[in-house]
């Protein structure tokens, strides 16, 4: 068996030694006595080791009864047999709070030495040891939790390459994840700086100007309903999903994603339509989509130009505007509250939440001159923009701390 990783920091060329996790660790059964310690902590998948109100909304143990629970130091690891789609075998999280807090004895707790933390936390980042979990267990009677013994988890091998080593391949991830969490700090930013701008700059409700404006310009908006700005509200094909023809594009609706509004090309796929018709369907630049039914009601999508020809589907509606109104500025009216309370009280059915076209043309917003419109939509766009410039830097970067995991560890 090869024990040497694919890429390796050139100074080192020792075979990897493999050490059982009992070796190398010991199980945390200190209980709360006396309740001394009153934070709950959780183990979540996504986001770590952290306070259980602020991953829950609320708390879920009694804090008065907190005795029988396991005391977690920082730097201690814990395991949650919780499955998730992050986890698939339940995650392993070290406690990087910087504080110690009390965990359900549901979780396997366990105290690390003689191996690198930020090492052993970088391993159990990779998916190496859900190998073992796989071998070694089962999702048990509940299907999200996985069944494993502590006597069985205490036998997972550990690779362990000399403590240098550890050192080095520790601090390269964690200068990676420090870049990644600066990355997602700045989209947050940007998203939270958007969201301020859709504030300021639209009326507010039983107004008729906005906060913040653009200078050189004055006087109230007018109110439209949509149905007035558009030269069609149409919807979509009822196709299957059979390929006719390789550059032809259909729209689905997991293809607009949520926090951006952006197009997902890589999921897109080819109706199996008539040809004769087709043309009717086919999406010009500017052109706006509303998406029909159920739990995505309401999202919509301002369509930029993609290569090939793009159709959309039944369950979109299509509102194409008049030359006067900018499409781009129309398109983040759908992005505000007022735009959010209407789909709310609208799309409730006795059964599928639902909006027809003739729903989506009551929508009601204030329009002021094109050339405002304009500038606001030319604004957003930019912004929307670098937004969507973020997001790809940070799945870079995600992607690219995936292959290093596959590669950096055996």
């Amino acid at each position: 068996m090869n024990r040497q990783p694919k890429i390796r920091f050139s100074e080192f060329h020792d075979t990897w030694k493999e050490s059982k996790l009992y070796e190398i660790t010991e199980k945390v059964t200190e209980k709360n006595k006396n309740n001394i310690y009153s934070e709950t902590l959780t183990n979540s998948a996504e986001f770590g080791i952290i306070n259980q109100r602020d991953f829950f909304d609320k708390d879920i143990s009694n804090e008065k009864n907190l005795n029988g629970y396991y005391v977690v130091q920082p730097d201690d690891f814990v395991y949650n047999p919780r499955i998730s789609n992050f986890a698939p075998v339940g995650p392993i999280k070290r406690n990087n709070l910087g504080r110690t807090g009390v965990m359900s004895p549901l979780y396997y707790v366990f105290r690390v030495n003689n191996i690198n933390k930020t090492y052993l936390e970088t391993y159990f980042s990779s998916s190496y040891w859900h190998i073992f979990m796989k071998l070694n267990g089962d999702s048990g009677a509940r299907s999200d939790r996985f069944a494993i013994k502590d006597s069985i988890f205490r036998e997972m091998p550990i690779p362990t390459p000399p403590l240098e080593e550890q050192s080095k391949i520790g601090d390269f991830f964690k200068q990676l994840d420090d870049t990644i969490a600066l990355q997602q700090q700045e989209l947050d930013t940007l998203k939270q700086t958007k969201q301020g701008f859709l504030k300021k700059m639209f009326p507010k409700e039983g107004e008729t100007v906005p906060e913040v404006r653009f200078e050189g310009f004055s006087g109230t908006w007018e109110e439209q309903k949509i149905e007035n700005l558009v030269t069609s509200l149409d919807y979509g094909l009822n196709a299957s999903a059979k390929s006719f023809d390789g550059e032809n594009k259909y729209i689905r609706i997991t293809d607009i994603d949520e926090s951006s509004h952006k197009f997902i090309q890589s999921s897109l796929t080819s109706p199996d339509i008539n040809l004769e018709n087709a043309n009717d369907y086919l999406l010009d630049e500017g052109d706006i989509l509303f998406t029909r039914t159920g739990a995505s009601v309401g999202k919509t999508y301002c369509y930029n130009l993609i290569d090939g020809k793009v159709y959309y589907a039944g369950f979109l509606i299509r509102a194409r505007l008049k030359a006067e109104y900018d499409s781009y500025f129309v398109f983040q009216n759908t992005l505000t509250n007022k735009y959010n309370k209407f789909i709310k009280i609208t799309s409730q059915r006795s059964g599928q939440p639902g909006v027809n076209a003739q729903e989506y043309g009551c929508f009601q917003l204030l329009l002021p001159s094109f050339e405002e419109q304009s500038k606001i939509g030319l604004f957003f766009k930019q912004l929307d923009d670098t937004i969507a410039l973020h997001q790809q830097e940070l799945a870079a970067l995600k992607e690219t701390k995936q292959a290093f995991l596959q590669k950096m560890f055996v």
